[in-house]
């Protein structure tokens, strides 16, 4: 009985945070102060403004964020949103000089973060408390910036391996950070983080396909599509003959392989790490309606957010289970 209470309670909180806009912007702060503090108000600022930014723009992992720990979660929103503002440069920027000059901007303020003396941008001074209180490690947001700098050369990827590469070294690095905060050090959580960043890369590439396109833009494999005949043209204009649903199903499966590898780990890794792999229900949601969709990844079902999924990501939560 005091299990199904508990449930409840939970279940309500959630609720609020996820529906209620007056709500989301209380998380964590009441969260241990750092010695050296700035304004208040300041505080407050930059919290929302990273909360807001990841709604935005991540809403999955704003979702994930809100299920971890308080003591952890406004560091994971900051976190997130530092890899936020660095997946939209590519989009925002119409030149790649430009795009190279904002990347350039978070190599120095990454380097003036661990000096303690973070420049005064919200994301920025978000970053360097979750850094203060966690010792996040340097590598991983550096491995982060230069794949994301190295994308801008805005090429296809000549094969699966590549797109695994960039996933790896994207969304993997930053499930590293996330254990972090969690205070996870572990080698099996490691080899599961390292999987379920490659499923997370590759579910990407594939939901974005329907907007590169609209820009003229194709990232799939080359060497998946060269081997069912499909040119980028095809991609272009949203073609959904069997072949290019092929090349989709061929892509989806890598990505269901890894999700399998992450989940074999489950019996292995410390409790303290499941909430930093939540995404894996993201993951699988979408697997299973692009699936239910014939893997036509243009279709319009999958174009939409599953209004069940923050009920399904809190339910796995719940059972401790990725």
């Amino acid at each position: 009985m005091a299990a199904i209470i508990e449930w409840r309670r939970r279940a309500r909180m959630f609720q609020r945070f996820v529906f209620c806009d007056r709500h989301v912007f209380t998380l964590a702060r009441n969260n241990a102060s750092l010695s050296s503090k700035p304004p208040a108000v300041h505080l407050q600022n930059d919290q929302e403004h990273c909360l807001q930014l990841v709604r935005t723009r991540d809403y999955e992992g704003f979702l994930c964020s809100l299920l971890l720990p308080p003591e952890s979660r406004r560091s994971s929103i900051a976190v997130r949103a530092f890899n936020v503002e660095l997946a939209q440069i590519k989009d925002l920027v119409s030149q790649k000089t430009m795009g190279l000059v904002r990347m350039q901007f978070w190599k120095n303020a990454l380097e003036e973060i661990f000096k303690d003396d973070p420049p005064h941008q919200p994301v920025a001074m978000e970053l360097w408390r979750a850094i203060k209180k966690h010792r996040l490690t340097k590598g991983w947001f550096s491995r982060i910036i230069n794949t994301r700098e190295e994308d801008l050369n805005d090429r296809a990827y000549r094969n699966i391996q590549e797109l695994e590469t960039y996933a790896d070294n994207t969304q993997s690095s930053l499930l590293y950070l996330l254990l972090e905060t969690q205070g996870v050090k572990d080698i099996h959580a490691d080899h599961a983080a390292s999987h379920i960043g490659k499923a997370q890369g590759i579910i990407t590439c594939l939901r974005a396909v329907p907007y590169h396109s609209s820009k003229r833009n194709v990232y799939l494999p080359m060497d998946i599509c060269m081997l069912h005949g499909i040119s980028q043209e095809d991609i272009m204009r949203r073609s959904q003959e069997k072949p290019v649903r092929d090349v989709i199903y061929d892509i989806a499966c890598q990505a269901h392989v890894h999700l399998q590898h992450a989940r074999s780990f489950s019996e292995k890794i410390p409790p303290a790490a499941v909430p930093a792999f939540l995404q894996t229900v993201a993951v699988e949601d979408y697997l299973c309606r692009i699936r239910k969709a014939d893997f036509n990844v243009f279709h319009p079902s999958l174009q939409k957010r599953n209004p069940l999924l923050p009920l399904h990501l809190y339910i796995s939560s719940w059972r401790r289970k990725y």
